[in-house]
């Protein structure tokens, strides 16, 4: 199975794109701009799903389902909410369609016109907070923690695999809270969730901030956001948790008795991550030769390749390895012992290698006379025979440190791509000549903000916390300011 990968020195983009593919994780469907995942890559997708899970329940957080057409007088309530996704929704308006009376095809019928349009969820919070007013009475029905695992649709016009995308996949939270401080709290925590799911689960470090004014979701008070670091030195958000005080809560008049018996409006969050998460983890580990998966989140933890000639070596090795093939699965290791007779041991290195499998082991008919296996790491490339007395032990071992590996490889590119920098000049030369985040002061004026963005195509990706108090100049138009704020071109 030959890579034949485009390099990333080459082109960081094609060689994005084209691994994505030749690995099996997603596809281009017959609607432009939607993609097909794949089993593999959908296997990744459903390991994050329930680790994420697993935390939002550990937190109290339940799940529900909404439907995803919105009625578009819902979408109108809150002012700033509609400004922002106006332009990415797909409307329905009519429900039936009918051969054409000519001949030529189907046509919508028509007389099949809806009496209210329906718009295609961009996201949940209108159709939920609608709910909510059902639901909440009194503080005794607070707080509300429920979170949804659906499809959203946002109509973009440039797409790509995971990163951008007509439709995908995710999770949204969506909380009701009697006091503003637990629902601040609320939004913290979820951050903090996010921050682990990162940094412990997909090996890929985080910077955690709030955004700025015209960087925060449409309808928001504050949004939290944790900022990844590509290769490329392209920033990525990873999750936004947005704390959005009462504005949904008037816009849809949801309100509550409080234990003074007094009518108040409900304090709310929202929050999510995406199969956006899937484009940072290709980006943020894999090399010229295909996919690197952390452990944690690999579909495949151990793949075994037998190298034999003839059926009678097969059966032995075959003897030899499914023992070791249960007592890996009862150890909670995912393996796969591929005895396939329709590939050759080279091909099947060359598949596992660009599938990203962390660790792979050979056995042939030299090892089985020795009682060893030779066992690969994906990451290091590294190879070493080790007893089969030890393997397991081993295996366990080379796990953990191969998820560390690749978190501490990741953080050390980071660490080397954080630039302070204090004159403008500075700043744009270093964005084109390195990349990465960049720390600068900023006066804090939504001008400058956008002056900066037209100019360099750079953003502020969040200002980071804790914050670090320190008298500066502007980079841009030398007016005060109190601290430094990421910026940084992104996805």
């Amino acid at each position: 199975m030959g890579k034949n990968l485009t390099t990333r020195k080459e082109d960081y983009s094609k060689w994005y794109n084209e691994l994505v593919v030749k690995a099996d994780l997603a596809e281009n469907s017959g609607v432009r701009g939607c993609m097909v995942i794949k089993p593999y890559g959908y296997a990744i997708w459903e390991k994050m799903q329930a680790a994420l899970d697993r935390m939002f329940k550990d937190t109290g957080h339940e799940n529900a389902y909404f439907p995803i057409f919105i009625p578009k007088s819902y979408l109108s309530k809150e002012a700033s909410h509609v400004e922002g996704f106006a332009k990415e929704c797909a409307v329905v308006t009519h429900y039936r369609l009918k051969n054409a009376e000519d001949g030529s095809g189907i046509i919508v019928d028509p007389e099949a016109k809806l009496e209210e349009e329906l718009i295609v969820r961009p996201t949940s919070e209108t159709i939920i907070w609608d709910t909510y007013r059902r639901w909440i009475q009194s503080y005794r029905d607070l707080p509300l923690l429920i979170n949804q695992w659906a499809n959203v649709v946002r109509w973009e016009m440039r797409t790509r695999l995971f990163l951008r995308t007509a439709e995908f996949l995710w999770q949204e939270g969506h909380t009701a809270h009697a006091t503003e401080q637990e629902a601040i709290e609320e939004a913290e925590k979820i951050l903090d969730i996010y921050t682990e799911f990162a940094e412990e689960h997909m090996a890929v470090p985080v910077i955690k901030g709030t955004k700025s004014e015209g960087e925060r979701f449409a309808g928001a008070v504050e949004t939290y956001c944790i900022e990844a670091l590509m290769q490329d030195g392209k920033a990525l958000q990873a999750g936004t948790s947005h704390f959005l005080g009462q504005n949904f809560a008037k816009a849809f008049d949801v309100k509550f008795a409080n234990k003074e018996g007094q009518q108040d409006y409900v304090w709310a969050t929202s929050w999510g991550v995406s199969t956006r998460l899937m484009g940072a983890l290709v980006m943020t580990h894999s090399d010229d030769n295909g996919l690197v998966l952390p452990p944690k989140l690999a579909p495949i933890q151990v793949v075994i390749v037998p190298i034999y000639k003839g059926l009678d070596q097969l059966e032995a090795i075959s003897a030899k390895v499914k023992p070791l093939v249960k007592d890996l699965r009862a150890k909670g290791i995912s393996v796969k012992y591929d005895d396939r007779d329709t590939h050759k041991p080279g091909f099947k290195f060359n598949e596992y290698e660009l599938k990203g499998v962390p660790v792979r082991l050979a056995i042939g008919q030299r090892d089985l006379q020795n009682d060893t296996f030779e066992v690969a790491r994906r990451d290091t490339l590294e190879k070493e025979t080790v007893k089969a007395s030890e393997v397991i032990d081993h295996i366990e071992e080379l796990l953990q440190k191969i998820q560390e590996n690749i978190f501490n490889r990741a953080l050390a590119y980071r660490e080397d791509h954080i630039t302070r920098v204090d004159s403008y000049e500075e700043f744009k030369s270093l964005l084109e000549s390195k990349g990465g985040f960049f720390l600068a002061h900023w006066d804090g004026t939504p001008e400058t903000e956008e002056r900066i963005k037209e100019e360099t195509k750079a953003t502020i990706r969040c200002i980071p916390f804790p914050a670090e108090e320190e008298d500066g100049k502007c980079m841009v138009t030398g007016k005060p300011s109190a601290r430094r704020v990421l910026f940084a071109k992104a996805y």
